[in-house]
């Protein structure tokens, strides 16, 4: 890859950032300061190259997609930008003659406080892929100033601490305070008439300004740089000198303290009011700061919001930036003068939306009486949206149920999914199932009614980072067999494909994984001080922590296999070591019971001398993308364990293909379609299929039943409700037996057998590696570059620019 800059520049516009910015020379520089000048000579570089993008953007009228999300897992940004813009080697050299590691500069840089999940990190990996691709784009978000927390796990249980990301990691943005705008909450409408034309105004308000902050994103060879714009609130007046001065301190700092409160954390804990009232505060501070940013931009290029369709595409990447919707519509109706219908033509067919989930959490719906109250003018919109579209729905179907069913308030609620299908002119699931889903039963009434606004995107990728990147041993060999043309193009990963029956490549492949695996070990070594045997296999499940992903399935299995060891101890058994990362929602209590009871389990298994040389559990604490970036590379089996019809799509299933892991997992989400490309005999599928699920739920499904035919099993729930791991897990073992929402027990018989399969085949080795270079060969598919290319081409009509 062709390098942006020589040796001699680099090192003269480092030399050069560390005189002007730290005032210091490369020989009395720390590390900070060099990480932190070669950060800003990297910016330096994507501005220009940003510039002539957009240049050549605008030359060519090309339309610009704008992408909200309430997160981006961004990870870190210096090993990401040095490759995509060819500076890796080069920047080794320059620093080499400074006596200084990359790799230590890489350590200087924390993970951006951006995100949590899967969500954040496809919004992240869409980056890369929209600037790799060459379409113009900018991402929205909010700039968290503590992120969602760092993870600290005391005697098991999670415990949150802020997340201290900016004082490292605040160097890639940029803030652009000339772009600040003010959003307001509360106050009240006032309504009046101007000859035929309705009048509106939102006055009292309270107003809170968005600071905007530009983190730009590299895509390959830097000819194209996407930028996320994070939004940071503050108060108008940060201090009032006036109640100051009357002895008043506490309210002098009061109205700065309450509008920062908008960007502390990442999904605030939303089990009480508070937390629900700024989650609402939250969203809307986004939504109108980047619609205010879109339409003041498109303004000044175009001159009109005529063409605003033709010109620009507004992503809502699940339901939180649903209220774009409202929002457009106050500024085409209030600022800008339009007629209801053509501001309501002009939002339809800039807008579509991406659903990410069947979970009923996620489906956010907010009280009318909280969301008027805070917002009234957009209340206003959404109502005036509701009785639109209800009288709509009754002209199309003349059935009262289904009006009700569809409508946007209902019963005391704002239903934001249901106003984001209205709203957008396509929706799309992120895998072939849950699109399915969709279709038939989540937005089954709209489907019936628009059938032709639904399709499906499966999720993607970036692949240069969860290969090339994290695994540079397993690109280096790909690029020796296939050349480096994956490195732009995943599809020709299946070159691979003719080597997964050569003993010398096959014999390479077990080598470079057992290299990651001692890599990995260290690590576990020196953050949990558990020495881990990297001949053993490493199961990995790292995910959010939660019941539908079903983490606790893995852990009575683990439970289970404890006591069988400890029953049969001279029973042959192939060494495992289950590895799990993941955080928990700060207010979701079963979450962080699951967390605690892995981590009881590793206690206790590590205490027992007879089991541990042949079953370890390790629970990496604060689970994030450069600690994902060391594990992944060395998983072996990917737990993807969900109940078939509740995972949309995971990437984390995509990353360990990428990487040689195989699936073991459900028939879910993408693993429907992983399952596909990989054939029966690459991957381990157990459990019910969706249909199956929906059947034994109408039929009546009775947990209890498989406790009692099942002696395993009925051992292990047993023991969770002994002291056997030093503390009682009765309320985990009480939900299973007498609800069981995921049907744990159900496909525990099918998951304890597919388990042992697995252990049978890894000790073929030959078989297992072959397995493992079919995976990786047929993982071009799941690119986020080819993510992008079919929302471009099925919804959102953009052409690349050339």
């Amino acid at each position: 890859m062709k390098s942006i800059l020589t040796k001699h520049e680099l090192r003269e516009l480092l030399n050069t950032k560390l005189s002007h910015n730290f005032g210091m020379t490369p020989e009395t520089a720390d590390n900070t300061c060099i990480y932190k000048a070669l950060a800003l000579v990297l910016r330096d570089e994507m501005t220009k190259l940003r510039k002539n993008f957009k240049d050549r953007a605008a030359a060519q009228q090309s339309k610009q997609v704008f992408y909200l999300c309430m997160e981006f897992l961004m990870g870190q940004s210096l090993k990401n930008t040095l490759f995509n813009l060819g500076l890796t080697e080069t920047a080794k050299e320059v620093l080499a003659g400074y006596g200084i590691k990359l790799e230590k500069l890489y350590d200087e840089e924390p993970d951006a406080g951006l995100g949590n999940g899967g969500l954040g990190r496809l919004a992240a990996c869409f980056l890369d892929g929209l600037a790799t691709t060459g379409y113009p784009a900018m991402g929205y978000s909010i700039r968290y100033e503590y992120g969602i927390f760092r993870q600290k796990l005391v005697d098991g249980w999670q415990t949150e601490l802020p997340d201290f990301w900016l004082p490292g990691g605040g160097i890639w943005l940029e803030q652009r305070r000339d772009r600040a705008l003010e959003v307001h909450f509360e106050g009240r409408v006032e309504d009046s008439w101007d000859d035929t034309h309705h009048i509106c105004r939102h006055t009292d308000y309270s107003t809170v300004t968005a600071v905007p902050y530009d983190l730009m994103v590299a895509g390959l060879d830097g000819k194209a740089i996407s930028v996320l714009r994070l939004f940071a609130a503050e108060a108008p007046q940060g201090f009032d000198m006036a109640e100051f001065n009357s002895g008043n301190y506490m309210r002098a700092v009061e109205q700065a303290s309450m509008a920062g409160m908008i960007s502390k954390v990442l999904y605030p804990a939303d089990n009480h009011p508070e937390g629900k009232s700024l989650r609402l505060r939250q969203q809307y501070f986004l939504v109108s700061a980047a619609i205010q940013d879109i339409v003041q931009n498109h303004l000044a290029q175009h001159g009109t919001l005529d063409n605003l369709p033709e010109k620009a595409a507004i992503h809502l990447n699940d339901t939180h930036p649903t209220l774009v919707v409202p929002e457009l519509m106050r500024l085409l109706l209030d600022e800008c003068g339009y007629d209801w219908d053509t501001a309501w033509d002009l939002v339809t067919r800039t807008v579509a939306y991406t659903n990410h989930t069947v979970m009923s959490e996620a489906l956010e719906c907010w009280g009318t009486g909280m969301f008027e109250s805070m917002l009234p003018r957009i209340y206003q919109i959404v109502r005036e949206i509701d009785n639109r579209h209800r009288h709509a729905t009754w002209c199309a179907t003349q059935n009262a149920d289904m009006v009700e069913r569809m409508a946007i308030i209902s019963n005391g609620a704002v239903r934001m999914a249901n106003l984001a299908v209205v709203a957008a002119h396509k929706v799309n699931g992120v895998s072939r199932l849950h699109s399915e889903i969709l279709k038939n039963d989540l937005f089954h009434d709209f489907y019936t009614v628009t059938p032709d606004k639904f399709t499906n995107v499966t999720n993607g990728i970036a692949h240069r980072r969860w290969l090339c990147q994290a695994n540079p041993k397993l690109s280096s060999l790909i690029s020796s067999l296939i050349g480096d043309d994956f490195i732009k193009n995943a599809d020709a990963l299946e070159g691979l494909l003719k080597y997964r029956d050569d003993a010398t490549v096959l014999e390479q492949l077990a080598q470079i994984k057992r290299d990651n695996k001692i890599r990995l070990s260290n690590v576990i070594k020196k953050q949990n001080g558990i020495p881990v045997d990297p001949d053993s296999i490493f199961d990995m499940q790292v995910k959010r922590m939660h019941e539908y992903k079903r983490q606790h399935l893995n852990a009575l299995h683990i439970l289970s296999q404890y006591l069988t060891i400890k029953e049969n101890p001279n029973l042959p058994f192939t060494p495992k070591t289950y590895i799990f990362g993941a955080k928990a929602a700060s207010g979701y209590y079963m979450a962080k019971e699951m967390i605690q009871l892995i981590c009881y389990l590793s206690k206790m298994i590590e205490a027992d001398e007879a089991v541990r040389d042949k079953l370890r559990v390790v629970y990496l604490e604060d689970y994030r993308v450069s600690l994902a970036e060391c594990m992944i590379p060395a998983a072996e089996i990917s737990e993807q364990i969900s109940l078939a019809g509740t995972e949309a799509s995971g990437t984390g299933n995509m990353k360990l293909m990428l990487n040689g892991a195989i699936t073991l997992g459900t028939e879910d989400g993408a693993n429907v379609e992983i399952h596909e490309a990989v054939g029966d005999e690459n991957i381990l599928i157990f459990g019910m299929r969706e249909h199956e699920v929906t059947a034994a739920r109408k039929a009546g499904y009775h947990p209890y039943t498989f406790y009692q035919n099942n002696a395993d099993l009925h051992r292990a729930l047993d023991a969770l409700n002994s002291n056997l791991l030093g503390k009682k897990f009765d309320s985990i073992a009480q939900s299973l037996l007498n609800n069981d929402p995921y049907m744990v027990l159900a496909d525990y018989s099918d998951y304890a057998a597919t388990q042992a399969r697995a252990s049978a085949l890894y000790a073929q080795q030959k078989e297992w590696q072959h397995m493992s270079l079919t995976n990786i060969a047929k993982a071009g598919c799941f690119a986020a570059d080819r993510s992008i290319r079919d929302y471009a081409n099925g919804i959102w009509d953009a052409k690349p620019v050339k």
